[in-house]
């Protein structure tokens, strides 16, 4: 895979993927075969691993089987799966000096809550490198090791805000993307801006916007406006927890902690959602703000 590819011709005329923007191409052999993908995307720190992690572990409790695949350096998206923070792909792939035929898929994936697999892509030093270039050599290892053929569900978890082409690359291989956000100017800022980066990846690409993951609010008023504008629509609402905060600290996902009435209603969301996507979602033609527009859009006096 080339870090930089020509552009993609459809319809026998040249076209860019995403106005402007020289970005990672998909190899067609890359292509994950008949799980479904999700990209879950949205602001730094919004709890995109969190709520990626539940919906993992809800999805395995449907009897799904699940792989997540986690798109940071910090490679902490799946540690309350596994309780331990595993190695990335970039990390195994160095200790054998890039030849990818003698890794094992033991050495870079592990198995966390109720069978949920997990990967760690990892990422480069910051400032150096392409993101995108490591998701699409951790699909290739899953390939090649046929990981991916007895699988039902696949997650990505994607680093923060969409920067470059590199960490859209998800969006490449998913069928759906879901934002997570909080009920707030940063987050709805930021998700206006990640769905005009899937937008513009849908034309080259089958992936679809699926709606909002309303998460850490107690409301969804500002939400919910943004989503009327837009042509968005919210799939779930998490409110502010504790015990979701707790969870990561004890590093177990929410369906392992202590049953409370407030545990057991988002654990029922959870599921309500897995089962949601499963089924399928509508496709949404969402129309993303200028950002001119969406900073007078938001707020009240």
């Amino acid at each position: 895979m080339a870090l930089f590819d020509p552009p993609i011709r459809t319809r026998d005329r040249l076209t860019l993927d995403g106005e402007g923007s020289v970005q990672v191409a998909l190899d067609p052999a890359d292509r994950i075969g008949t799980a479904k993908v999700f990209a879950v995307y949205g602001k730094g720190g919004i709890g995109k691993s969190t709520t990626s992690s539940n919906l993992s572990a809800a999805f395995s409790l449907l009897g799904k089987r699940v792989l997540q695949i986690g798109c940071d350096p910090k490679h902490d998206s799946t540690f309350t799966l596994t309780k331990k923070l595993m190695p990335t792909v970039i990390d195994v792939l160095e200790t054998v000096e890039f030849h990818a035929e003698e890794l094992r898929p033991e050495d870079y994936m592990f198995e966390g809550f109720n069978g949920v697999m997990c990967v760690e892509a990892g990422g480069p030093p910051a400032g150096t490198g392409c993101g995108g270039y490591v998701v699409g050599q951790t699909v290739k290892l899953l390939k090649q090791h046929h990981l991916l053929e007895d699988t039902d569900v696949v997650i990505f978890d994607v680093l923060g805000d969409v920067v470059c082409g590199g960490f859209a690359a998800p969006l490449q291989h998913a069928e759906r993307a879901v934002v997570v956000a909080a009920n707030d100017f940063d987050s709805i800022f930021a998700m206006n801006r990640i769905v005009a980066a899937i937008k513009a990846k849908a034309r080259n690409y089958d992936v679809r916007m699926a709606g909002v993951i309303a998460n850490r609010s107690a409301a969804t008023d500002e939400i919910d406006r943004f989503n009327e504008a837009t042509g968005l629509k919210r799939l779930a609402h998490f409110p502010d927890l504790d015990a979701i905060r707790r969870s990561r600290l004890k590093k177990c996902t929410l369906f392992e902690m202590e049953s409370t009435p407030e545990v057991d209603a988002a654990c029922l969301e959870y599921k309500r959602l897995a089962a949601q996507m499963w089924a399928g979602c509508e496709p949404l033609d969402a129309q993303p703000m200028k950002d001119r527009e969406i900073f007078e859009f938001l707020g009240f006096e």
